[in-house]
């Protein structure tokens, strides 16, 4: 057996990017309607009519939600949770027997078999509940070994695994690493063949569930040899393997019942049996597991958000201010409005992005990195103007209101508990670079070779050619269209006049096309360096998309008879601020301070503000920014502790 690497891989910027791109979906098969909204085309008939679950499902689904929600107010404490920062084993234990392990595996291997739409709905109330259990199933189904192995396992491993995941054992996904986060091409864990199985050598931090975990997803770098590919490969491996210690169970700011840790890897045999896909598939297999898992994220956002409205809603109303409740102070109304709107919008993207996941007609990976994007950062946004409606209250523990006497509402904690959805599974900057990736695809596709430095003259000359006929076809349709027309979208005028956000998002959408196809041909090769640029655009089409769900569904809710009136008149206030976030976006594409910033952060870093830090003391200690990830046996005690 050939030694285990114990350096970690030394990768250029370019060859990062390689590995990156090659994970990616190369192919677009089916139709996706942010993509066409990037290209600047309001493809409304991809979404509207508002596509609706089997009635079948609805039925499982309600029957169960009824299940959980008894469960979370009867066997869950909150409080308990926050403050022994632990979810109870019974608590645990009681999820199993209801079955909340396998909401999203089929049902012939003893899961519940629910749809997207209600493990989503599940999530949002679980987590409303506690975040940190909300934490805990989302990691078990969403990313961890149910998921992959749906997608991409053997006959013979759902049979063996899937049962387990069902209804007793939890699992964890591990990719990060001390030195590795959204770089996996610098992944230094490493699986050695030998014989019919792999040994895995490595450290793994912030394995979520990695505490209490009985299975795990592991990626870990195959090193090429003969007769084997390489690569990044995807293994299920057994937590209670010899060899494998979960080293420190680690403590934030927020979710403290998080069971997330640190797991070393030594010698750790694992059969090729287990192997998930071909060698070298493993960034690929979790990509593609992201396209949906990143679902369950804003499912928690939303949940938090209509938690928010309902504390924002009893409290203004209760609390009276120079003569009058808080609510009917304009500052305070104001805050009141922006946490209605947008709950009901991220709402919309959440079941609409859902919907579309369970039909599998539409390509959603924009979509769900959308929603997971923009879910996490107005999330943050309502729990942080829920504390200031509060005031002092908002900065004050839940257990010290009732300490002396008042409601304890955990205000300060939702705030803690949603500052890391702004960077689980994939940050904001991230999402940011990866969705406008897949939104200037198109142009890539046939210009790409133009502006790549290691093709040649030929391969250049060739994509010109394409590129010019790919240009004179889609140029000319950005000019006008139907967001010019006075009439259009009339099926969306009602209670409130929608039609003209509508012809407001297709405008919007073909300048958006424009201004891309401008800073490609300003910038070429350049234009991956343009994160700013990059984010803003992102951020437009995600306000685009937005917007559209949120009229999409007030016509669904109309036509159903359901609030129909009252969905109107959320969805246009929300589009009404959307707009305005835009129109400043749109500003903020060519007059921002992104060149001057360039220069301050290298003067940063050269030392030259270093007399701006005078005056004040370091409270950190002198330890390592990043802690040592070498291979070999543990010196640690094994905290892993299962549940049983």
């Amino acid at each position: 057996m050939s030694a285990a690497p114990t350096t970690r891989p030394t990768v250029t910027e370019r060859e990062a990017r390689q590995v990156a791109e090659a994970a990616r979906e190369q192919q677009w098969r089916k139709p996706s309607f942010a993509k066409e909204l990037f290209l600047g085309r309001l493809r409304l008939d991809l979404i509207h009519p508002h596509p609706l679950p089997p009635d079948e499902d609805v039925q499982r689904g309600e029957e169960f939600l009824a299940k959980l929600r008894d469960f979370c107010e009867t066997k869950i404490d909150s409080a308990r949770i926050e403050r022994d920062a632990r979810i109870p084993d019974e608590v645990i234990g009681g999820l199993k027997e209801l079955g909340a392990l396998g909401m999203k595996i089929d049902t012939k291997y003893g899961g519940l078999g629910l749809t997207q739409v209600y493990y989503n709905k599940a999530l949002a109330l679980v987590g409303s509940a506690s975040p940190a259990i909300g934490a805990l199933l989302s990691a078990h189904q969403s990313i961890g070994v149910p998921q992959p192995l749906k997608l991409f396992g053997t006959q013979e491993q759902k049979d063996t695994f899937l049962p387990r995941c069902a209804r007793t054992d939890i699992t964890a996904f591990l990719l990060t690493e001390p030195d590795v986060g959204s770089d996996p091409a610098r992944l230094a864990t490493a699986a050695v063949p030998d014989g019919d199985d792999y040994v895995l050598d490595g450290v793994k931090l912030w394995t979520t569930n990695g505490v209490v975990a009985d299975l795990l997803v592991v990626m870990a770098r195959v090193p090429k040899s003969e007769g084997h590919k390489g690569g990044i490969t995807a293994f299920v491996v057994e937590a209670a393997s010899e060899g494998i210690t979960v080293e420190n169970r680690n403590a934030f700011m927020g979710l403290r019942g998080l069971e997330n840790g640190v797991t070393r890897f030594h010698q750790v045999r694992v059969p090729a049996a287990n192997r998930i896909g071909p060698e070298g598939a493993g960034l690929k297999i979790a990509l593609t597991t992201l396209n949906t898992g990143r679902l369950s994220l804003p499912a928690m956002c939303v949940g938090a958000g209509k938690w928010c409205l309902k504390i924002a809603r009893e409290w203004s109303g209760a609390r009276e201010q120079w003569g009058k409740p808080v609510a009917l102070h304009e500052a305070v109304g104001s805050k009141i409005s922006f946490i209605a709107a947008t709950t009901f919008a991220l709402e919309a993207v959440l079941d609409l992005s859902s919907q579309m996941a369970d039909e599998d007609r539409n390509d959603i990976r924009i979509e769900a990195a959308l929603a997971k994007l923009y879910g996490s950062e107005m999330a943050w946004l309502m729990a942080d103007e829920l504390v200031q409606i509060r005031g002092g209250r908002g900065f004050e523990t839940a257990a010290s209101l009732a300490a002396r006497g008042e409601r304890a509402v955990p205000a300060e904690q939702i705030l803690r508990d949603l500052r890391i959805n702004r960077i689980f599974e994939g940050s904001t900057e991230i999402m940011h670079l990866l969705i406008a990736r897949e939104a200037v695809d198109a142009h890539l596709s046939v210009a790409g070779d133009l502006i790549d430095p290691d093709k040649s003259l030929q391969d250049k000359a060739k994509a010109g050619a394409q590129a010019g006929v790919f240009y004179a076809k889609w140029l000319p349709k950005l000019v006008a269209g139907p967001g010019q027309l006075p009439g259009s979208y009339s099926a969306f005028k009602r209670e409130a006049d929608l039609s003209a956000h509508l012809r407001y998002v297709e405008r919007t959408a073909r300048k958006l096309a424009r201004s891309t196809f401008y800073a490609m041909s300003r910038w070429q090769g350049r234009m991956e360096t343009k994160q700013g640029f990059l984010g803003r655009v992102v951020d437009i089409g995600a306000e685009l998309f937005a917007m559209s769900a949120a009229c999409v569904r007030a016509e669904l809710l109309r036509s159903q008879g359901d609030h129909g009136r009252e969905a109107y008149q959320l969805a246009d206030v929300f589009c009404r601020q959307a707009r305005i976030r835009v129109d400043e976006l749109f500003n903020r594409l060519w007059t921002n301070t992104d060149d001057v910033d360039r220069k301050v952060v290298k003067a940063v870093l050269a030392g030259r503000y270093e007399w701006l830090e005078h005056g004040v003391v370091d409270p950190s200690d002198d330890g390592p920014w990043i802690a040592a990830a070498t291979p070999g046996a543990s010196e640690k005690e094994n905290v892993h502790r299962p549940i049983r």
